[in-house]
């Protein structure tokens, strides 16, 4: 992740966790701007997908999804992606559009360059 940063601190994720997010069926996305001129991610599993290996496994899927797309999205944004139960054993390719369509509609993709 080049152009971001890790998000860690818990009142900056329960902030964003009462704006409103874009629920698909692999993730649930949070996004809010930050006016520090980069992103700042966060991704968040839940217990109840799994053990310690399943709950790594979804989130190292997420972050790689995350990292390929990068440049796709406009800086300055806190970002909190939340995994779902499909998150786990989904198609990355089907993982991958569903993101980009969230991003869509939370308003944080760029516009496609010619």
């Amino acid at each position: 992740m080049k152009f971001s940063s890790s998000l860690k601190l818990n009142h900056i994720f329960r902030k964003l966790y009462h704006t409103t997010g874009q629920a698909g069926p692999y993730l649930v996305l949070y996004a809010r701007r930050n006016h520090a001129g980069r992103n700042r991610v966060g991704i968040t599993v839940s217990k109840k997908l799994g053990k310690a290996h399943i709950r790594n496994r979804a989130r190292r899927r997420i972050r790689e999804i995350y990292r390929l797309n990068e440049d796709r999205l406009a800086p300055g944004y806190d970002i909190v992606m939340v995994a779902r139960s499909r998150a786990v054993e989904g198609d990355f390719r089907k993982m991958e559009e569903s993101f980009l369509a969230l991003a869509q509609k939370a308003g944080i993709l760029r516009e496609a360059q010619p």
